[in-house]
């Protein structure tokens, strides 16, 4: 799905905040000032909602870097997707495979840290917002959690990719000499 524009623009606020991805961004630390006064992320400005197109929002994503960024991350999730798809009749593979998932997941899952939005916002009312903060999650926060059953995924692949390799080595220390 990064292949398209709606989901790029949904995945700036996890990029931008990322102590491990932001640099991948042109405008990862601007500010401004917006209608009310208050000084916010630049991004804040420019988010398309899905299935919205407005121009200026577009340009600004282009000039940040967010649809080729968002193009290469797609890219890499298939290739490691192939790898653990390949581990079946290759066991390194897989072992490389499942490792990336399991990194992928660590990074993905770091954002229930590093992005605000993620956690349901106190959203006033007629009467209190009775569960906000943390640990209640938005519709974000709940995409991210389930990068829990990835994690696991990940590290069974390259579990069993490793033993399926351990396997196959030779026993030579059955052989020194006693």
């Amino acid at each position: 799905m990064k292949a398209y524009q709606y989901e790029a623009d949904g995945i700036v606020p996890f990029v931008i905040n990322s102590p491990f991805m932001s640099f991948f961004y042109n405008n990862a630390d601007k500010t401004v000032i917006d209608k009310t006064g208050k000084q916010v992320a630049e991004h804040t400005l420019y988010k398309n909602p899905e299935g919205k197109t407005v121009q200026k929002n577009v340009d600004w994503h282009t000039g940040n870097g967010t649809y080729l960024f968002s193009y290469g991350l797609g890219t890499v999730i298939v290739l490691i997707g192939l790898a653990v798809i390949l581990g079946i009749w290759f066991p390194k593979i897989g072992l490389i495979g499942g490792l990336l998932t399991f990194i992928m997941s660590i990074v993905t899952l770091s954002f229930l840290i590093t992005t605000p939005e993620v956690y349901v916002p106190n959203l006033g009312g007629d009467f209190p917002t009775p569960q906000y903060g943390f640990p209640y999650l938005s519709g974000a926060g709940r995409l991210v959690i389930k990068d829990i059953i990835m994690l696991g995924a990940g590290l069974i692949v390259a579990s069993d990719s490793a033993k399926r390799i351990l396997q196959r080595t030779p026993k030579s220390y059955n052989k020194l000499p006693k």
